[in-house]
């Protein structure tokens, strides 16, 4: 009986490892063709995620761009030795809002709306690896009103408070397939999750045509309280058993700071490049407290690591109709070996953008987007059950994502 509510427990480590270790950066048609460069970059209102300082080198004192994406993920799994196999095809809708407007000369307020966490996972029902993950939707919303501040003609800063809210809905098998409570499953859901974070930028121009950013989101604890964890498919013998009555939950949800250097070059009138580091600070997420309503507690280890991107993007103005754009990135998995668990199969990945901008007018343009995003195949395991039992096998994965979005500016 200890080793069924013990698995339970690690049902809850499991949603919040998806929730801490799944990060979409999809924040904008023109940044993302570039390969999510940015924090170098002026080109549109999608500054205001990307770097809020850059807002005050904006040309229009209006800037608008609204864009979404459909994210196609697939994750295929096979374990050789025991002859299993099993898929996860699943959609996700990430998208941006950007608005920018001028005060003066060297003041601009800005507002940005995205979702830089949130997708959802859905392996067969009572699968091998069940009593890990059945399915998984986390939707995540990030609200960024920013200031910019240009300090003379080479030098601004910018930033402002980040509101974030969201929820998640999780649910997994109670033991392996053969156990106990073979098919039976524990479902939670939380709602109206909330929580303050901040965002710092700067931007120098020291020469023409020469641009240096730095960016600084702060860590975000998605704290879930009072959500709702319900059992299912019990037999009989559980069923009057009050550690499977329908229960309250709380859990942490962490989001890691992050911080992003970068440059871009116009190389001539037409032709710029860039290039962005990206350092985001997943050792923060060293374990995870779940307590339950009923007064149970579990502690389950993570220990992710610190990881990094590498990104480089370019742009050509081909003529005053057309914009064309392409990027490349490498990013790192903050998965350690022996934590790695079916609700995040992430590992390291390439990813390959392009797209192209068509000008209407002066003042409206659509933006068009692509991704690839290959991961490594990986042979992995997650091996921290409390009953020292292990579960992996080899992963293949990979995420196509077109994108569609609009620019307005006077």
């Amino acid at each position: 009986m200890r080793k069924l509510l013990s698995l339970t427990l690690m049902a809850l480590a499991s949603s919040t490892a998806f929730a801490g270790g799944y990060r979409v950066s999809i924040q904008g048609q023109k940044q993302l063709a570039m390969g999510h460069t940015g924090v170098a970059v002026i080109n549109s209102a999608e500054v205001a995620f990307f770097n809020p300082a850059g807002m005050a080198y904006l040309d229009k004192k209006f800037n608008v761009s609204v864009g979404a994406n459909a994210l196609f993920s697939k994750t295929r799994f096979q374990n050789s030795e025991y002859n299993w196999t099993n898929k996860s095809d699943n959609l996700g809708t990430p998208f941006s809002v950007y608005a920018t407007y001028k005060l003066n000369d060297w003041l601009t307020a800005g507002l940005a709306v995205y979702t830089p966490y949130g997708s959802a996972v859905a392996w067969e029902k009572n699968w091998e690896g069940a009593h890990l993950v059945n399915d998984i939707d986390l939707q995540a919303i990030f609200v960024q009103p920013s200031i910019s501040i240009r300090v003379g003609e080479h030098f601004s800063v910018g930033g402002g408070p980040i509101y974030a809210m969201g929820s998640v809905n999780f649910n997994r098998n109670l033991a392996p397939a053969g156990g106990l409570t073979e098919n039976a499953d524990v479902t939670i859901d939380g709602k109206n999750i909330s929580a303050w974070g901040y965002n710092l930028g700067m931007m120098i121009n020291p020469v023409e045509g020469f641009r240096l950013g730095l960016n600084y989101r702060s860590e975000i604890i998605m704290e879930a309280r009072d959500g709702d964890a319900t059992f299912n498919n019990l037999p009989a013998l559980l069923q009057n058993d009050p550690r499977f009555n329908p229960t309250t939950f709380d859990a942490d949800l962490p989001l890691p700071a992050e911080l992003t250097a970068g440059l871009s070059v116009n190389v001539t009138d037409k032709w710029l490049v860039a290039f962005d580091y990206n350092y985001a600070m997943w050792s923060a997420y060293k374990a995870l407290d779940v307590r339950f309503g009923n007064g149970q507690e579990s502690i389950n280890p993570r220990n992710y690591k610190n990881s990094s991107t590498y990104r480089f993007g370019t742009q050509y103005l081909a003529n005053d109709k057309f914009t064309f754009r392409a990027g490349y990135y490498i990013d790192e998995s903050p998965v350690q070996d022996g934590y790695f668990a079916p609700e995040t199969p992430r590992n390291e990945s390439m990813g390959f953008t392009g797209g192209l901008t068509y000008q209407f007018s002066e003042k409206l343009g659509v933006d068009l987007s692509f991704l690839y995003l290959h991961f490594d195949q990986v042979d992995n395991s997650y091996d921290h059950f409390s009953d020292g039992s292990s579960f992996g096998g080899t992963y293949k994965s990979s995420v196509f994502s077109p994108g569609l979005g609009i620019t307005y500016g006077f």
